[in-house]
C-alpha cells in the first residue's frame, strides 16, 4: 500500500505583534489531507535561501495556496499598485522560481487563487491588479462585511472547457463557483490551455501543457471540500498525480 505522497505548501510571510511569521491557512491542509490523501508540508517563504533542489526531491507535489496579498506588479510588468495594497516580496521570492523548477522537474503543480495568478506570471503572463474596475468584467471580489459562509458561497458560474480536465472531472460543461480575488488574469501566458471562464469571459482555470499535472484554478476548492463532489474530485486528482510521481521515484531520490 502507498504512503501518503508528501504535498509542499509555500506559506505567507506575516507580521504578527511584530515579529514574522511563515503561515498557511489551515484550509489548505485539511483539504490535502482529508481530500488528496496527503501528508502537508509547510515551506517557509526564504526565498534565496531555500535550496530548491532539495525542496523537489523531497516532496511528491506542490500546492500555492490564495492569500489576502497580491504578486507585485514589477513581476510581470505591470503599473505601481494603488496605496495600501498588500504584497508579500518574501512569498513572490520563494514561488515564482519554486513554481519554474517544479514544472521543468515534473512536480505536480496545484495552484489556487493567488498560486494560480502566481502560476501565470511564472510562465511569462500578466494580472489585472482590480479585475472589478476593467470595463467589461463582474465584481469578483467577496463582501469582507459577509459570514465566511456567504463570502465562500457559490457566486458565479464557469464555462469548463470541452476536452480539459476540469471538465472530465465535474461530468458537466457549466459550475457555480466562489469568487474572492481582485486580481485576475490580464494576458496568459503561452505553453497553457484554458480549462475554464467565467461569463464575462475572465480566464478561471488552465492547465500547463505537458505530461505532469500542473493546474491553476481562480477560486477556491479547498473551502469546505469535502462538501463538494466537483472540489474533492480536484484534489484526488492532484494527491493521485502526487502519489504516482512517489511511486516513481527511486529511493536514492527520498531524503
Amino acid at each position: 500500500m502507498c504512503s501518503k505522497p508528501v504535498i509542499g505548501v509555500p506559506a505567507d510571510r506575516r507580521l504578527i505583534d511584530p515579529h514574522p511569521f511563515h503561515v498557511v491557512g489551515e484550509k489548505y491542509l485539511t483539504a490535502l489531507s482529508d481530500a488528496a490523501g496527503a501528508l502537508p508540508f509547510v515551506i517557509p517563504a526564504l526565498g534565496e535561501r531555500l535550496d530548491l533542489g532539495r525542496i523537489l526531491a523531497t516532496v511528491d507535489g506542490l500546492l500555492f495556496t490564495g492569500s489576502p496579498s497580491n504578486v507585485e506588479p514589477h513581476r510581470y510588468g505591470g503599473e505601481p499598485s494603488l496605496p495600501g495594497t498588500l504584497h508579500d516580496p518574501h512569498r513572490d521570492e520563494t514561488t515564482l522560481p519554486l513554481i519554474s523548477a517544479a514544472l521543468a522537474a515534473g512536480v505536480p503543480v496545484l495552484a489556487l487563487c493567488r498560486g494560480f495568478q502566481e502560476l501565470n506570471v511564472a510562465l511569462g503572463g500578466t494580472l489585472h491588479q482590480r479585475v472589478h474596475e476593467v470595463p467589461g468584467y463582474d465584481v469578483h471580489k467577496e463582501d469582507p462585511e459577509d459570514p465566511l459562509e456567504v463570502q465562500y458561497g457559490p457566486a458565479h458560474f464557469v464555462n469548463l472547457c470541452e476536452g480539459g480536465l476540469l471538465r472530465r472531472l465535474a461530468g458537466t460543461s457549466r459550475v457555480q463557483v466562489n469568487s474572492l480575488h481582485s486580481q485576475g488574469i490580464a494576458t496568459l501566458a503561452s505553453g497553457v490551455t484554458v480549462e475554464a471562464v467565467a461569463d464575462d469571459g475572465l480566464i478561471e482555470a488552465f492547465s500547463v501543457d505537458g505530461d505532469s499535472f500542473a493546474l491553476g484554478i481562480q477560486w477556491h476548492p479547498e473551502w469546505r471540500v469535502t462538501e463538494n463532489e466537483f472540489s474533492s474530485a480536484i484534489f484526488e486528482a492532484f494527491g493521485d498525480a502526487c502519489r504516482q510521481r512517489a511511486a516513481r521515484r527511486a529511493p536514492v531520490d527520498k531524503v
